[in-house]
């Protein structure tokens, strides 16, 4: 039986935190009541965050929602099936496979420390680079 990580409601929108680090799970579920978004994006908006933990996871993502949207969605984010807010069914879909763990998944936020300071440290040494060179050329005008 595939292991699953469990998303109540909002909780899905929370890069990071809807997989634990110590279990890898084969799939999330995220069950949901969108009825406070009323008529506005919110449901959508809801759901890019499903797809975007499952992206960012390499995990399948089953939402079931009594009032918004549910919707299978594989491990790249792409919805497999769905039921929009106010459809009233039974999604018959096979559980997507998961992926190997993403980067993401393995070293979380702090990939966007390393990406920082790698692109800090690119920018010093372009400016360094540049600052020599600028100060080579005014030296041999000088001599030459």
């Amino acid at each position: 039986m595939p292991l699953v990580a469990l998303a109540i409601c909002y909780e899905i929108i929370f890069p990071g935190h809807v997989v634990d680090d110590l279990f890898r799970p084969d799939w999330i579920f995220n069950a949901t009541n969108d009825a406070w978004f009323g008529t506005s994006i919110g449901p959508e908006q809801h759901l890019a965050s499903a797809r975007m933990r499952a992206v960012e996871e390499g995990l399948p993502v089953i939402r079931a929602a009594n009032t918004g949207i549910s919707a299978v969605i594989d491990a790249n984010g792409e919805i497999v099936a769905r039921l929009d807010t106010g459809e009233t069914g039974i999604i018959d879909a096979s559980l997507p496979s998961a992926r190997p763990p993403t980067l993401y998944a393995s070293f979380g936020d702090w990939m966007l420390l390393a990406l920082i300071l790698a692109s800090w440290s690119w920018a010093m040494a372009t400016n360094a680079t540049a600052r020599y060179r600028r100060m080579r050329n005014t030296v041999m005008q000088r001599c030459g």
